[in-house]
């Protein structure tokens, strides 16, 4: 039989300031953790199965929390465009290069994957997306892995970029237009592809040089040698790369992208050393 309750009304119903209000709180402290205190759908058979309840219901029990979140500004109300510059521009030539986009029932997640061996690189990453997104990344870093994650959760990030989510394997989205309309863009968007897929090898004793850009996607290849073209430049086609092999161009373009020069940034529009 159940105890019959001391309250002849609900307590969270009071006031905040009446007696009986304040000591049902107090009663609060005493009563031990829920069981669900800590546990996700990840780590508990239970609250896996609530949640899985609760989605073939359509029940969000997160809905009146995200409203009053929203209203507070806790989580943003809406997600305008990215500002198009040169910040933004390197970032999507990173993406491109090395990243993904996975989409979710209410959100998408950006992940760059880059190699453990250049610290320098990843830390450019981390703050190439806390300057377009003005959020802080998560980054992991395996220690059975050579490879560090940098990872951001946000809405409508794939057409925000302009960046398609999924496998880009045989993707027509490449440079973006935008950023071709301005030289100053467009070497942020190469310097981004070449810092992810880009490989410079110099071998002095027989002067050889090999500047290349390596992906397998047809348009992208397609918009890199495009883009080399209206440098000026002479760049070599092969079946998954872009090469530049002359001495003066190979120089000349890596200096003009800043490759592998992390203390470059930008000013009125061009990179510059910092």
């Amino acid at each position: 039989m159940l105890k019959p309750s001391p309250f002849k009304i609900r307590p969270n119903l009071l006031p905040k300031t009446d007696p009986r209000y304040i000591k049902w709180r107090e009663s609060l402290k005493k009563r031990p953790p829920s069981w669900i205190t800590g546990k996700t759908k990840g780590t508990d058979a239970r609250v896996l199965k609530i949640s899985k309840t609760f989605k073939k219901k359509g029940i969000d029990n997160f809905a009146e929390w995200r409203n009053y979140a929203r209203k507070i500004g806790m989580i943003p109300a809406n997600y305008p465009s990215f500002k198009r510059d040169e910040n933004l521009a390197c970032l999507i030539g990173l993406v491109l290069g090395d990243g993904h986009i996975d989409k979710f029932p209410r959100t998408e997640k950006l992940t760059i994957a880059l190699g453990t061996d250049k610290p320098d690189l990843i830390d450019f990453g981390i703050e190439l997306v806390k300057k377009v997104f003005a959020k802080n990344p998560s980054v992991n870093k395996p220690s059975y892995s050579k490879v560090a994650r940098i990872s951001i959760y946000q809405k409508m990030i794939s057409r925000r970029l302009g960046v398609p989510s999924g496998n880009r394997r045989w993707s027509k989205k490449g440079i973006p237009p935008w950023a071709k309309r301005k030289k100053a863009l467009l070497l942020a968007c190469l310097r981004g592809l070449y810092e992810a897929e880009g490989s410079l090898c110099i071998h002095l004793p027989t002067s050889t040089y090999n500047f290349a850009f390596h992906n397998s996607n047809p348009k992208l290849l397609e918009d890199v040698k495009d883009s080399l073209l209206q440098l000026g430049l002479h760049p070599e086609i092969r079946l998954v790369a872009i090469r530049l092999r002359k001495q003066k161009e190979v120089e000349y373009f890596r200096k003009l992208i800043q490759f592998r020069d992390y203390t470059a940034g930008w000013s009125n529009g061009s990179l510059v050393a910092l």
